[in-house]
């Protein structure tokens, strides 16, 4: 099994909805810890800062960095409204995994602007800081040969059985656009938006919609929405396919192997039973 320099770490996360009383909430942002709110905010943050891996090579960052200014729900539900301080809660997410790098995804317009783009704030800030950072609305990551393929938006399914098919259809849409000499052919697809783990493949490829690192309670979800979600990232560890002795003594090139060949994959999911829960009594 390779280890240390022969591999390369890849976490990948997203919808922090940094801002939301229920978003990802660094220490410096969280309410008391004898309100429900406050328990919730540090319930989620220590679960990511205990088990998010530090020092990266990269940490993909898949959009919905920050929730806006909530306006469908009169701002009621914001931990902070003000979007320049959400940016500077995104950052300190960034802060606590301590990548070599960031790449970055454009979110949702209702969450990080429609008029302007509040992920660039972020983007700069962590520049600014001197850890390097890229941004785009549909970006093709290449590590040691592996392309990843990464974007915001995916559909969703109302059905549990139904979760696979928008990732399967993003392979076949980027299997088009690769034949027309558009886009790099993928290995690994991977979206966000959704905030629940399900994923598809084949011999050559691996899909996956990420959770979402946003707490439970919010009132779109839990009035209006049936489905599962899950609170989470995924790390990813390549293989860098350098030449090693296989058992005739000659050397072996892993790059040839695929995906499977050569990638270690973990989703770190937090049992939602941990999250608070309650029933009436009569």
């Amino acid at each position: 099994n390779p280890k240390g320099d022969d591999m390369k770490t890849i976490v990948v996360m997203g919808d922090t909805h940094c801002g939301s009383r229920v978003g990802l909430t660094p220490p410096k942002w969280q309410y008391n810890a004898d309100t429900a709110h406050g328990k919730l905010q540090r319930l989620c943050w220590d679960f990511y800062a205990d088990n998010v891996p530090r020092g990266a090579d990269a940490l993909i960052y898949m959009g919905d960095a920050i929730d806006g200014k909530g306006e469908r729900s009169g701002g009621t539900e914001q931990n902070r409204a003000d979007r320049h301080e959400q940016c500077l809660m995104a950052c300190e997410c960034v802060r606590a995994a301590a990548p070599k790098r960031v790449l970055m995804c454009y979110g949702t317009g209702y969450h990080v602007g429609t008029d302007e783009d509040w992920e660039d704030v972020v983007k700069d800030m962590l520049c600014a800081e001197g850890i390097p950072a890229e941004l785009g609305p549909h970006e093709a990551v290449e590590v040691d040969g592996l392309v990843f393929d990464i974007k915001h938006k995916v559909g969703s399914s109302a059905i549990p059985h139904g979760r696979h098919t928008a990732i399967a259809r993003e392979r076949l849409w980027n299997l088009e656009w690769c034949q027309r000499g558009q886009r790099a052919k993928a290995d690994i697809i991977l979206r966000a938006h959704v905030h629940y783990f399900n994923y598809a493949g084949g011999a050559e490829w691996f899909g996956a919609t990420l959770p979402g690192l946003q707490g439970l309670g919010g009132k779109y979800g839990s009035r209006e929405c049936a489905g599962t979600v899950d609170f989470g990232f995924l790390v990813f560890r390549v293989d860098l396919g350098r030449a090693g002795q296989g058992k005739s003594g000659r050397g072996v090139d892993r790059r040839g192997k695929g995906f499977f060949g050569r990638v270690q994959f973990e989703p770190v999911l937090m049992p939602l039973s941990q999250m608070p829960t309650k029933a009436i009594s009569v």
